[in-house]
């Protein structure tokens, strides 16, 4: 449950799906030393069971052990929906639930992807013939976005009948207010403040915040970058914005993702690869203009020239879209208006709930017929 979307979309399920309806038990892991428990940070209690050594991290012996009390978790709850999140989740829990030998739903969202951008050929081969094989013996496939389903299909995982498309779904709080915030993190009010939102790991390519960095200080153009987030490369990010002198502010893990938003005037995204980022969602609910690279399901986030900039990924071309949205008042608030009222539409913590409500019920009578 590290801070991210896949944790905001179970807490939402959790806490709002029909008590009467529903009983409902999490079994989580533990996070990495270089990541923040959402549940922590936000205080949030939720009817869990916690798992040692189930994490992100591949260990053999742990992921035996936490195969097997996840088992003894399934055959004690004896549900009769299972649903898994995130690779080694579903892998495990899939995996736990067939050993059982019990008639169930199961269901798997996929998030994202692994199928590239995060290792190399051969281990993303292995990743694609595990996917496979437990799509054939899970019940229902959801992916956060046409182009991530697209994508899966085209690797032959599960079939286009097995899939539903369901969104990411989710609120914002009240903004603080801008001039308290940029006080709070020591940044100059003068400045056009782009945001950059997520773990720094490789697939996030975080070096790209240098190379646009170092494109707008060419420029001369008044921007500071900020970096909301930690991981293995941030350490090596902070050296290099150091070294060339860049106009880039680390915050490390922040939980109040309002506060960041209130001192944003654009947030970006430089990702490899991605699911439906919750990060731009956010930012458009809060009415902040939005730019990333064209991968994944973003341009089903974004709307492309109009709440924000989706396009291939250059350091010039990104330059290009800030400079021109630090230079026009105007169609920033264009932009932001009609990015608040997509995003508040079609990705509301309401609808996520409702649509997996009636997916949950149409698949609990389809077993029962």
């Amino acid at each position: 449950m590290n801070i991210g979307g896949p944790a905001i979309q179970i807490t939402g399920l959790i806490k709002n799906l029909p008590a009467q309806e529903f009983t409902q038990n999490l079994v989580i892991g533990y996070c990495e030393r270089d990541e923040v428990d959402y549940l922590d940070v936000n205080q949030v209690d939720l009817n869990c069971t916690r798992i040692e050594g189930f994490g992100r991290s591949l260990s053999l012996l742990s992921d035996l052990k936490a195969l097997a009390e996840i088992r003894r978790e399934i055959r004690a709850f004896s549900p009769d929906i299972i649903h898994t999140h995130t690779f080694k989740a579903g892998f495990l829990g899939r995996i736990a639930a067939i050993s059982t030998f019990k008639t169930q739903v199961r269901v798997h969202t996929f998030h994202g992807h692994l199928l590239h951008g995060y290792f190399g050929r051969f281990k993303t081969q292995v990743i694609i013939w595990i996917e496979r094989i437990l799509a054939f013996f899970t019940t229902h496939l959801i992916a956060v976005g046409s182009q991530v389903r697209d994508e899966l299909i085209s690797a032959k995982i599960g079939k286009l009948e097995n899939y539903t498309i369901i969104g990411p779904g989710l609120e914002i709080g009240e903004l603080p207010n801008r001039e308290i915030s940029l006080k709070s993190f020591e940044i100059a009010e003068d400045k056009f403040v782009v945001s950059w939102i997520g773990r720094v790991v490789a697939v996030k390519a975080p070096h790209r915040i240098l190379e646009i960095a170092n494109e707008c200080k060419v420029r001369s153009l008044n921007i500071e970058f900020v970096v909301a987030g930690d991981g293995p490369l941030l350490n090596e990010l902070k050296e290099h914005a150091l070294s060339k002198n860049l106009p880039i502010t680390f915050l490390g893990w922040q939980s109040n993702i309002e506060s960041i938003l209130s001192i944003s005037d654009l947030v970006m995204l430089t990702s490899i690869n991605e699911g439906t980022p919750v990060s731009l969602i956010q930012a458009q609910m809060a009415g902040i203009p939005v730019l990333s690279t064209d991968v994944g399901s973003v341009s089903e986030v974004i709307i492309n020239n109009r709440s924000g900039f989706c396009l291939m990924y250059s350091a010039k071309s990104f330059a290009d879209k800030i400079e021109l949205l630090a230079n026009d008042d105007e169609l920033r608030s264009t932009f932001g208006t009609l990015g608040r009222a997509y995003a508040l539409e079609k990705f509301s913590l309401k609808k996520l709930v409702f649509e997996h409500r009636d997916l949950y019920r149409k698949l609990f009578n389809q077993s029962n017929s």
